[in-house]
């Protein structure tokens, strides 16, 4: 029993993210469980991967707090992520005509965190211009916006 409560508080002495101990090894628990229900190991690589998950989750906690808009590093220079036929993702270099719904389904972010992450102005474009004007023009051809609001079919 001593040598559990020795293990124990050698574990808990360093602190995830702020949580506090019992916390921290619920976390911990709760991965290793996952990870031991879906995968096949000797018994006695268990208290290895305890101690790995519990030092990985330690590591995220000092990571996340050292990120800063400064130690982002874009794909390409924000100067260069703007073309006329294209605008290039900063977070993986990919160009797209449009990023708003890439952003969404790869990243799960809204247009918003985007420029909040990488510091970019409110009317930083999410459609690639040339592509806009295109839209635009094929929106005036059919004659979207010109009919208000008739009150759509006559009954008849």
């Amino acid at each position: 029993m001593d040598d559990k409560r020795i293990d124990d508080k050698r574990i808990d002495d360093k602190r995830i993210n702020g949580l506090s101990p019992d916390a921290a090894m619920q976390m911990v628990a709760d991965i290793v469980t996952a990870y031991v229900a879906h995968n096949t190991l000797p018994a006695s690589q268990i208290p290895d991967v305890i101690k790995t998950v519990h030092q990985s989750l330690i590591n995220l906690g000092q990571d996340s707090g050292h990120m800063t808009a400064d130690s982002l590093k874009p794909a390409v220079p924000i100067k260069k992520s703007v073309t006329d036929d294209y605008i290039i993702c900063l977070e993986d270099g990919k160009q797209l005509k449009m990023l708003k719904r890439y952003l969404r389904s790869k990243y799960d972010m809204t247009p918003e965190d985007y420029r909040a992450k990488w510091n970019l102005p409110p009317e930083y474009p999410m459609v690639a211009p040339n592509y806009a004007k295109r839209r635009s023009q094929f929106a005036k051809d059919i004659g979207l916006g010109l009919g208000g609001r008739g009150g759509g079919r006559k009954k008849v």
